[in-house]
């Protein structure tokens, strides 16, 4: 259980549950793609989508897990509208191989919920040899957003209603390496902390959704970009640190949030009416949050959108 209680402007807190936040919000005629919704916080998101009516799309690696969830969701909510689609983040021909589907089978896009994440892993290179944590957390991401904003543009001029993408980043972002973004050296081993390296991706995370929402607001879209941090918890995401996941899992429920807890910001981010028009911000407990210096750095944020743009189209 959550020891902190007090609520923000908002009227919540960091106790309160992805359910308390929508709680009265109808999302019927909205469409969603969850990220690494197979487990932890992806899959509590599409479950209280699902239970607001928002027809949701399942994005994941592992099919079998996915698929899992997805039946695990109708035996609560019989009529949720949940479907399963195959998405690597690792690997930019399976992001491609999903925005191309999803471009095919016709369906709006009101919200992309980038959730999925790999956090403090050993230095491995992806299938695009960028180094894993920053190729998942943050490319992946970034090039999925790309190809489906067009869709989500489409999709808030025809429906006008607000497009929301909400990007899971963290106060990890405070740990990055002393730079910020190591630009020149991505790939390097001989210097790879696998803390820092999981700072980088996710002070990436925050700077791509500024860069994205400034962007969107010169071009007059009404579609909206925030980040966010969902609190400490126990996740899967641990799984590399077995010292830590142990400590994690026998306190963790003192001090900790709980997946109901943990997934509650980005469930608010993506849907609460308070959140309408609001964008380039940073959250944290269902409440505007102070990011670090380097994650409020206009200038970074472009220089990372061009060097992600140079990476994703070399692919």
């Amino acid at each position: 259980m959550w020891i902190f209680s007090w609520k923000g402007p908002s009227g919540f807190s960091a106790c309160s549950t992805a359910e308390e936040v929508t709680q009265g919000i109808d999302g019927a005629g909205l469409t969603a793609i969850v990220t690494g919704a197979s487990s932890g916080l992806g899959a509590e998101t599409t479950r209280v989508l699902a239970l607001r009516s928002v027809h949701v799309i399942m994005a994941v690696r592992n099919m079998d897990a996915g698929r899992n969830v997805r039946e695990q969701i109708l035996k609560e909510t019989p009529n949720a509208k949940i479907e399963v689609m195959e998405l690597d983040l690792s690997s930019m021909g399976s992001v491609r191989k999903f925005a191309s589907a999803y471009a095919e089978s016709g369906l709006p896009l009101n919200l992309l919920i980038n959730n999925a994440g790999v956090m403090a892993s050993p230095y491995t290179l992806s299938q695009d040899n960028i180094e894993l944590q920053f190729a998942t957390n943050h490319i992946g991401h970034f090039l999925l957003t790309n190809l489906l904003l067009e869709t989500m543009k489409n999709t808030a001029r025809q429906s006008n209603k607000e497009g929301r993408i909400v990007i899971l980043a963290s106060e990890g972002h405070r740990f990055a390496y002393r730079e910020g973004i190591r630009f020149d050296k991505i790939n390097d081993e001989s210097g790879y902390n696998g803390i820092f390296a999981y700072g980088q991706s996710k002070l990436a995370n925050i700077l791509h959704a500024k860069e994205l929402a400034r962007r969107l607001k010169e071009e007059g879209v009404e579609i909206t970009a925030n980040a966010l941090h969902p609190g400490a918890i126990v996740t899967n995401l641990l799984r590399y640190h077995s010292f830590i996941d142990f400590i994690a899992s026998t306190i963790g429920k003192y001090v900790l949030k709980n997946v109901h807890q943990g997934a509650a910001t980005q469930l608010y981010v993506a849907l609460h009416p308070q959140v309408k028009g609001v964008s380039g911000e940073y959250f944290m407990d269902s409440n505007k949050a102070n990011p670090s210096a380097l994650a409020k750095d206009a200038e970074l944020a472009r220089k990372l959108w061009d060097f992600s743009l140079s990476l994703t189209e070399q692919k």
